[in-house]
């Protein structure tokens, strides 16, 4: 009987991949780690990242009258893996079927999982000093994100063409923003 690495071995395991994810960052080096893991292992790893977004919003939230403790951290722990969710299967569907890129949603959302969450992490910590975060950190943390997210496309979805990629992760975003309009309305009640 094989046993399965605990969870605590799977996120060293990642934060390494991440590490040479960000350090060689080309479609090849996602290749390597693509298939190490999976939709329950990606989702672990996000876990992390909105936990650390979380606590920071939580404490943010004494420094803010409008918004609450309890209200920030429960809405950046649910809300960034729905978010993340949403946005990887929009890159499948999307690269899948108007692209029929041959990767499997396994791989989309462990690749994206791999920069997603130490730049998600590097946000939220350095986020909170006001004009750098906001003016300097937001807007190169959100570029990393596009740049190693048009990495990811090519490689989990096996999409090679540059504009396929591309077109996949603006498409993606696109139908993100949708979705994510649908909901807030709904939760409204638009």
């Amino acid at each position: 009987m094989t046993r399965s690495p605990s969870p605590q071995t799977q996120v060293s395991d990642m934060f390494a991949q991440s590490t040479a994810v960000l350090a060689q960052p080309a479609p090849r080096t996602f290749e390597r780690f693509e298939r190490r893991g999976n939709v329950g292992s990606a989702l672990t790893y996000v876990a992390l990242a909105a936990l650390v977004s979380a606590v920071v919003a939580a404490f943010g939230s004494f420094f803010h009258s409008d918004v609450t403790f309890f209200g920030q951290f429960f809405s950046r722990l649910i809300g960034i893996p729905l978010q993340f969710l949403i946005f990887t299967g929009a890159v499948y569907l999307i690269g899948r079927h108007l692209f029929k890129g041959t990767g499997q949603y396994s791989e989309v959302a462990y690749s994206f999982a791999l920069f997603f969450v130490p730049l998600s992490i590097i946000g939220s910590l350095l986020g909170i000093i006001p004009l750098l975060g906001w003016f300097v950190v937001g807007p190169l943390v959100t570029l990393a994100m596009i740049f190693f997210g048009f990495l990811a496309v090519q490689s989990s979805m096996n999409l090679r063409d540059a504009v396929s990629a591309g077109v996949t992760l603006l498409l993606s975003a696109l139908a993100y923003m949708a979705v994510g309009a649908v909901l807030l309305g709904g939760l409204l009640g638009l």
